[in-house]
């Protein structure tokens, strides 16, 4: 038996789950997300929590029990708490703004760099002058809202504006993000 799978998902408070024609529906103070339950698990709902189980004993629902069980303890987490990931902005004379729902950013094209916000998520930036432990650093930019999966492919988006390069780590990584260097041409002509 799957692990994961088992563990029941409790409800906070404020949180509602309504099972209808195989979609588990969960509505929070934060807003409301529906899954669709693939045919090999089903969803029972009562006393405060979701339990989900699988139908059979077969390879293929034993395997996507955990995966069933995550994404509705997913959908609960959302509607309550939310989710928020956060990238770094590294590079001298790179700039972050927000202009209504928009993040717009100066990142060494000729252009500015616009990304609208999906609806359900929200952008918040700090912008940092440079110190002497703190040289490269320019911004945190915060992408949070209530989808999982829309939080995370929101912050992919702008990290693809600029990904961060290899020799001096300018660019756009997720916070903590450890990026490899390299050693420049004059580090390799010293042999």
């Amino acid at each position: 038996m799957s692990r994961i799978g088992k563990m029941p998902i409790p409800l906070p408070p404020g949180v509602e789950a309504k099972l209808q024609d195989h979609h588990l529906r969960v509505t929070g103070p934060l807003g409301a997300l529906e899954l669709a339950l693939l045919p090999e698990v089903e969803a029972e709902i009562g006393d405060g929590q979701i339990l989900i189980t699988r139908r059979s004993d077969s390879r293929q629902a034993r395997a996507r029990h955990g995966l069933m069980r995550t994404l509705a303890a997913n959908l609960v987490e959302g509607v309550s708490r939310g989710f928020r990931k956060e990238l770094e902005l590294y590079g001298l004379g790179y700039r972050v703004q927000i202009q209504g729902s928009k993040l717009v950013m100066q990142l060494g094209f000729s252009h500015p760099v616009v990304v609208d916000a999906p609806p359900g998520i929200e952008f918040a930036a700090e912008t940092f002058t440079p110190t002497s432990e703190n040289q490269y650093l320019a911004a945190r930019i915060a992408v949070s809202g209530f989808d999982k999966g829309l939080v995370g492919q929101t912050s992919a988006n702008i990290r693809k504006a600029r990904k961060p390069e290899p020799y001096k780590g300018k660019g756009l990584r997720y916070r903590g993000e450890r990026v490899r260097r390299k050693a420049g041409k004059s580090a390799a002509q010293g042999r």
